[in-house]
């Protein structure tokens, strides 16, 4: 990872990779930063080595504590706030942070690894009817 100039293609300003490419990267020491914020981030989680959950409200006041010698690939649901933090970085001297075109839905629609904890899914047949799935209060 010694270059990333070569990798991912350029859209409006801002380095993107495609989930595929993504996965590629993070076995080879590259860091998902997960943006998007606790309330959305429910039951499915990136599954690779390194992810930093870092909500795309708390940037502006924690960018600093991400490492500047890393490949930094900020993601959320589908690639739009992802995309805005990257700008942010690129804008605070970064030059190691890309965007990860499609969040974790082509993620998930690409086959690649997720963790889920079936414990907070949410079901009803409309947003105001949504709860836990699960019974929470079951003994095992």
């Amino acid at each position: 990872m010694s270059t990333w100039i070569n990798i991912g293609f350029a859209s409006h300003g801002v380095r993107n990779l495609t989930p595929r490419e993504t996965f590629k990267l993070c076995s080879e020491g590259a860091i998902i930063v997960d943006v998007r914020e606790s309330y959305l981030n429910n039951f499915k989680l990136f599954n690779v080595a390194r992810v930093i959950c870092l909500p795309y409200s708390d940037l502006v006041n924690s960018y600093s504590d991400l490492p500047g010698d890393k490949l930094l690939i900020f993601a959320d649901s589908v690639g739009l706030r992802s995309r805005e933090c990257v700008l942010f970085m690129n804008e605070h001297g970064y030059k190691n942070a890309f965007n990860m075109a499609g969040g974790i839905v082509d993620w998930e629609r690409d086959g690649l690894p997720l963790t889920t904890d079936i414990n907070i899914r949410l079901s009803g047949s409309c947003m105001c009817q949504l709860k836990a799935r699960e019974n929470r209060n079951k003994k095992p």
